[in-house]
């Protein structure tokens, strides 16, 4: 009798364990999102992919982020207007700019700047879509400082950069979803709109 509860026991606690893990995977990838997908291409083991995603969480939740106040952010906007303006002129400088403007962004939210795959890493937590493009501007802005981008990927990193400002300007994950399907357009569009709605 005794070691048929001592089985029955095992059963059940092997059963919870397995729970467990089922919803800490489903949990992960409702997070995550595409960002769970690209790691676990690159590693093809889950159990390494969501520990290393378990630990961005617990690192994130360590970080003294911050939200930036009206007169900030409105100077951050400005700058950005700026930026979006001086791409029909000078695209090349413009997304240099749009890459320094989104590392003095995500210091000012209280983010570590100092190396880019982490940056990438800790915003993936919060803006997991929003990162995708991060990381392809990112590739772009550093094509372009070789001479080996063409005008149309420029557009697309200076639109792709434009999706993360407006995220961390937000301060939350909502803009993740706003911005799914806008890749493409003039990168001054939907910031002009936005800020005639907010001025009406």
């Amino acid at each position: 009798m005794i070691v048929v509860v001592v089985i029955a026991l095992l059963a059940l606690a092997a059963f919870a364990w397995s729970m467990n893990g089922r919803r800490k995977s489903r949990r992960l990838k409702e997070r995550f999102g595409p960002e769970y997908d690209r790691h676990l291409s690159e590693t093809n083991d889950p159990a390494e992919t969501e520990r290393v995603l378990a630990e961005r969480e617990k690192r994130h939740r360590g970080l003294s982020l911050r939200t930036l106040d009206d007169r900030e952010r409105e100077t951050f906007e400005r700058r950005w207007t700026a930026v979006q303006a001086e791409f029909v002129d000078d695209p090349d400088h413009a997304v240099d700019r749009a890459d320094a403007l989104v590392d003095e962004l995500m210091s000012a939210r209280g983010y570590p700047v100092d190396d880019f795959e982490q940056r990438a890493a800790d915003v993936s937590v919060e803006h997991p879509v929003v990162v995708q493009r991060y990381r392809e501007a990112r590739r772009i802005a550093q094509a372009n400082r070789e001479h080996r981008a063409d005008t149309e990927e420029l557009r697309g990193a200076v639109t792709s950069y434009r999706e993360l400002v407006q995220a961390l300007l937000g301060g939350d994950r909502h803009h993740d979803g706003q911005h799914d399907g806008r890749h493409g357009g003039d990168p001054a569009g939907p910031q002009d709109t936005r800020r005639k709605e907010t001025s009406a």
